[in-house]
């Protein structure tokens, strides 16, 4: 059963409650640079992301977001770091969401108080984005320091076992990500702000995990799922797999971003792909094909392939099977809408 969430909006994409689990990516360009950025936008939306995020590092990023959301037809999200100069420009400029990081914020609550005001002045969405790697990191060391060793009974210091020491401080660090993006929450409801979603993200798949599950038992704010710095196409995409599926499989999440080393529209179709497999989208192809062996009558991969790259742009939900031989091809295919 999906756990129930508030609902809030991203532009015109509704986040959390009974809503669909939206997808979306994060564009590699200079966001100064609108010609490119929009580009990658449009390719974005092509392969059907739902939500694109762009960087904010300097003013004239923020500036170059009022020309680009002319030209785009998916809410767009500034990511914000250290300045919160840069999340006002971001939201006079038009920006449907603003993502701000609880570990280096300058000015913590007071750069949060400027920031909620405008984003009730202008009814758009704020996402409390706690990363792992922003967490203190001399707190991490000492508590590390601490972990891995302990004083037995009779005043011996002995070391931990290392995989209880890894669970223990991966357990302290969740515990940490969660404080703050609570500690974040109470001050954005002092100022009776709620237009809020989470994110609690490592590149630690157990991390962020125990992490996601932690806040879920104890708010009801909507979650954005994702593994950060998760990798190349191959490892980031069954990191990111494994540690959504895990979340999602138990019914937390309301958004998903797969974070790969690679060109943005390679994470969209992997997105897909998992809320497929957990029955939680029906859009595009559901495709199998067999691994092929020595009992085939044709090229099973290379026709896999060409079939799969022809139809990446469907979006009616249909399902596809290439199958190789008469073992498992005729059950395969009978399920599917076109068997090969």
């Amino acid at each position: 059963m999906r756990r129930k969430s508030r609902q809030i909006h991203v532009g015109n994409v509704a986040i959390g409650g009974d809503a669909p689990i939206a997808v979306q990516s994060m564009t590699t360009t200079y966001t100064r640079d609108v010609e490119s950025t929009v580009a990658q936008i449009h390719r974005l939306e092509d392969v059907g992301c739902e939500i694109a995020r762009v960087a904010v590092p300097e003013k004239e990023d923020a500036l170059a977001i009022g020309e680009i959301k002319k030209r785009i037809h998916i809410p767009l999200v500034a990511d914000i770091h250290y300045k919160h100069s840069l999340a006002l420009e971001a939201i006079r400029q038009g920006i449907d969401c603003v993502r701000i990081n609880p570990g280096n914020l300058i000015n913590g609550r007071k750069s949060l108080e400027q920031i909620v005001a405008a984003c009730k002045e202008r009814g758009i969405a704020m996402r409390i984005g706690v990363n792992s790697g922003s967490i203190d990191a001399l707190d991490q060391r000492g508590q590390m320091q601490r972990i891995q060793v302990r004083l037995r009974d009779d005043g011996v210091l002995e070391r931990t076992d290392p995989t209880e020491a890894r669970r223990i401080e991966r357990e302290h660090l969740a515990e940490r990500m969660v404080t703050k993006a609570l500690e974040y929450i109470s001050w954005c409801e002092e100022l009776d702000f709620h237009e809020i979603k989470v994110s609690l993200k490592s590149s630690t798949v157990l991390t962020a995990v125990e992490a996601y599950r932690r806040f879920a038992q104890r708010s009801d704010y909507p979650l954005h799922l994702g593994i950060t710095e998760a990798g190349t196409l191959i490892t980031g995409s069954v990191k990111s797999s494994v540690g959504l599926g895990l979340l999602l499989a138990d019914g937390i999440g309301d958004t998903i971003r797969v974070s790969l080393s690679a060109e943005p529209e390679e994470e969209i179709p992997v997105a897909y792909e998992i809320l497929r497999s957990l029955e939680l989208r029906n859009r595009g192809v559901t495709f199998v094909s067999c691994p092929s062996c020595g009992r085939v009558e044709i090229d099973v991969i290379q026709v896999a392939n060409e079939v799969e790259k022809r139809l990446s742009k469907v979006q009616t939900p249909i399902h596809v099977a290439v199958m190789g031989c008469v073992v498992n091809g005729p059950g395969e295919s009978r399920d599917a809408d076109v068997g090969l």
